[in-house]
This record gives structure tokens, C-alpha cells and sequence, in this order.
């Protein structure tokens, strides 16, 4: 009797395991963490409206941190598991002079977006390459997306990460927030 309840146990445990495997899989996940924060609502709003202009695919996820937390940022970027990551501009500066994001000069003309161009920091393991300037990150915080959600915060700037788990999908995507 004991071991037929184990088994059954067991073989209904091994069933919901697999049932949360193989569920809707997110091919360019968005990460969004304005100073003030942003509400698990709000995120979903965004998450539904670019799904909506992006179409069927790439297919987004929309995750936003409800208060702003610099460790728990650092955290989420160093994880590398996000396509595109939308912060204040103090980080996406921080980020960017570090030299490891995407660069976005094939999207977008750099002289549209002048905050977003940056000239990372000499590499002082490397004094021999000087630092180029380039197009890293776009302001997002006029975007019709973000406005439609009621996002009237601080400045925001969007970057690609550079383990996205999809660049050119994400960079498919950040061109569809800006309606490009």
C-alpha cells in the first residue's frame, strides 16, 4: 500500500513538472526598472501592447522591478537573461562607459540620439586600444508604447544586452518600440 502511494506520488509530481515545461517561450524578454519603479500591472500593459505591435513574433515578456534597487539591477544585468533592459539614464551611462553593450549604429543614426552615444572607458588591461564612440542605448520614455501604459517618469534609455538570448531579435523589437 506504501509503495503504491509513493509511486503515485511520485509519477503525479514527475506530471507537474512536465506540465510547466515546454509553455510559451519568450524569444526577446524586457527588463524595465525606472527610478521610481513600475507596477506588475503596468509591466503587463506594456507586455501586451508591444506584443501587439511586434505581432506573433518575436514573441515579449515584459518584467519591471516595483521599486528601484541598484543591486538587484546589477544582479538582472550581470544574469544576462534579457534581450532589452530599460533604466535611467545614470545606469544606462554607467553600463555603457563599461564598453559590453550592443552597439546600435547599424539601427539607428547616433546623431538622432545623442544620449545614448558614449566612449566607454580606456580598458586598462588593453592601453594599447583607444575607446571608440558609439550609438549603445535609445531614450524610450517618449515612445507611444510607453506612454499608452501612463509612463510619465524620468528619462529612460533602452539597451541591447550582449548575452541577449536573441540580438537581432531584440534589436528587431527595441526598433518596434521606437515605431521605426
Amino acid at each position: 500500500m506504501r509503495k503504491s502511494f509513493v509511486c503515485t506520488a511520485f509519477v503525479a509530481l514527475l506530471l507537474a513538472v512536465l506540465a510547466g515545461c515546454g509553455g510559451s517561450k519568450t524569444d526577446v524578454p524586457i527588463f524595465v526598472m525606472p527610478g521610481g519603479g513600475m507596477s506588475p500591472e503596468t509591466a503587463k500593459r506594456l507586455e501586451a501592447s508591444l506584443q501587439g505591435m511586434v505581432g506573433e513574433t518575436p514573441a515579449v515578456s515584459v518584467n519591471a522591478s516595483p521599486i528601484f534597487n541598484l543591486q538587484k539591477l546589477i544582479v538582472e544585468v550581470a544574469a544576462g537573461g534579457d534581450g532589452i533592459v530599460i533604466v535611467p539614464k545614470e545606469q544606462f551611462d554607467t553600463f555603457a562607459r563599461q564598453g559590453s553593450l550592443v552597439i546600435l549604429d547599424d539601427l539607428f543614426d547616433p546623431a538622432a540620439y545623442p544620449g545614448g552615444v558614449v566612449t566607454p572607458d580606456p580598458d586598462p588591461k588593453r592601453p594599447d586600444v583607444k575607446p571608440v564612440k558609439h550609438l549603445y542605448g535609445v531614450p524610450v520614455q517618449q515612445a507611444k508604447w510607453l506612454q499608452d501604459a501612463g509612463y510619465k517618469g524620468e528619462a529612460l534609455y533602452a539597451f541591447v544586452h550582449p548575452r541577449a538570448p536573441g540580438v537581432n531579435e531584440a534589436k528587431q523589437v527595441l526598433q518596434t518600440m521606437l515605431g521605426l
